[in-house]
């Protein structure tokens, strides 16, 4: 099949939309909070409303294949672009919940669709390579998203000549700078509409892989005890991820007196652009060791960092906390790929299973607010040392079909072969 790399920039695009979108919670909780008088359990519910809607992992996955992923993504994306607008013109507490949930549905319909496409983009051979793009360009919509928000906070209803910013003096309330940004959702979601409307895609005949098949194969899967282990994975990283971006902000602003909108935004912007270094180192590392010894090495660092930046002076807490992004980096790939190979069939359907476990991300940030309003946020948010000893448990009982290639191993089995050879002269 020819390739198309227009197709494979648009698909770049939208990684880089979904992260900017989805990952914009964790800066403005704090400003939601002083905006809708939030108690912090309360808060807890909108990261509930956005990633609780991951729960349509698996039906998106049945429309993509049977409306194919144009109709798909352009449904994704009016979804959050009604969520957007809808935040933007009633910025209420109420209102936030269902607009949080309409955009999270729809990054959650996107994610379905578009990684089969960018295998047939892209091209089968070049597909590992424009993997670890797309997760160059989620990061970097990570690390950029607070800034842009620190930068809207600091200069919307100022005397700012620009044209968008006296624009969004006009539509924005006052005491309510946040808002600017799910205007800027807003048109950015209307024009992803459009390009997608625009640009002609080619017919994508779904791997055996990446099917997903209800019935009899679902509930076979379902009753196995090593799918039920790796989902649970996937919801305990996905939930220590979310725990920590989501309440960062708000606890260096509890306990240092951090202002959210600039230290704390600038916080979390390096917790994701940490996470973007560590998987490039990830990837060299990968190369030499076992990933489940990785996976155990890098998930010991996160508790450690965890813990000095909940207990640690506010020079350590400014450290700490943004370096467990870079400790969690590995955590996703790692845990997906051991649960595909210890499973030999059916993987589409598994990652449907697997993906859904993104609902983690919904309740273990609802979790640690609800046990905030018991204990206080620092010990609320030592949870997510249960979560990550987990994840840590499971580079010791995986027991994959198929390890990670590695140059030991490679080194390995070509000794093996030449031995083989000697021995049969």
């Amino acid at each position: 099949m020819k390739r198309n790399p227009l197709l494979v920039v648009l698909i770049l695009l939208i990684f880089f939309v979904i992260s900017f979108l989805t990952n914009i919670l964790g800066p403005i909780i704090p400003d939601l909070v002083d905006s809708f008088q939030l108690s912090i359990g309360l808060a807890g519910f909108l990261p509930f409303a956005f990633f609780v809607a991951y729960g349509v992992s698996m039906p998106s996955g049945i429309l993509v294949e049977k409306y194919h992923e144009k109709p798909v993504l352009l449904g994704a994306f009016l979804l959050a672009l009604l969520g957007a607008l809808l935040f933007a013109l009633i910025p209420h507490f109420s209102v936030a919940l269902v607009s949080l949930f309409s955009i999270g549905m729809g990054m959650a319909m996107l994610q379905v669709a578009i990684n089969p496409l960018l295998r047939v983009a892209g091209g089968e051979e070049h597909f590992a390579f424009n993997s670890v793009l797309a997760q160059l360009f989620t990061g970097a919509a990570s690390f950029l998203s607070p800034l842009l928000y620190s930068y809207f906070v600091r200069t919307v209803h100022t005397d700012d000549p620009s044209f968008v910013i006296q624009l969004l003096n006009r539509l924005v309330p006052l005491h309510f700078e946040w808002v600017s940004l799910y205007w800027v959702f807003a048109v950015i979601t209307l024009l992803m509409i459009v390009v997608v409307g625009l640009i002609r895609f080619p017919a994508v005949v779904l791997q055996d892989d990446e099917r997903i098949e209800v019935g009899g194969t679902l509930q076979e899967l379902l009753r196995n005890r090593t799918v039920l282990l790796f989902f649970a994975g996937i919801f305990a990283y996905v939930g220590t991820e979310q725990g920590i971006a989501n309440w960062m902000s708000k606890f260096l602003q509890l306990y240092h007196g951090v202002d959210p909108a600039t230290t704390g935004a600038t916080a979390v912007a390096y917790f994701w652009g940490l996470m973007t270094v560590g998987c490039v180192l990830g990837l060299v590392l990968l190369k030499f060791t076992d990933s489940r010894k990785v996976l155990i090495t890098f998930t010991l660092g996160a508790m450690l960092t965890l813990v000095i930046g909940l207990f640690g002076p506010k020079e350590w807490a400014l450290f700490a906390l943004p370096a467990t992004g870079f400790f969690a980096s590995v955590m996703w790939s790692i845990i997906f790929s051991l649960a595909l190979n210890s499973v030999p069939h059916h993987h589409g359907t598994f990652s449907g299973i697997l993906c859904t476990g993104i609902v983690g991300g919904a309740l273990t940030p609802l979790l640690i607010g609800g046990v905030a309003e018991l204990v206080g946020l620092r010990w609320a948010m030592l949870l997510m040392l249960i979560t990550l000893g987990y994840i840590v448990s499971i580079g010791f009982w995986a027991k994959p079909l198929v390890s990670n290639s590695t140059i030991n191993l490679k080194s390995e089995r070509v000794k093996e072969r030449k031995s083989e050879r000697m021995n049969e002269r």
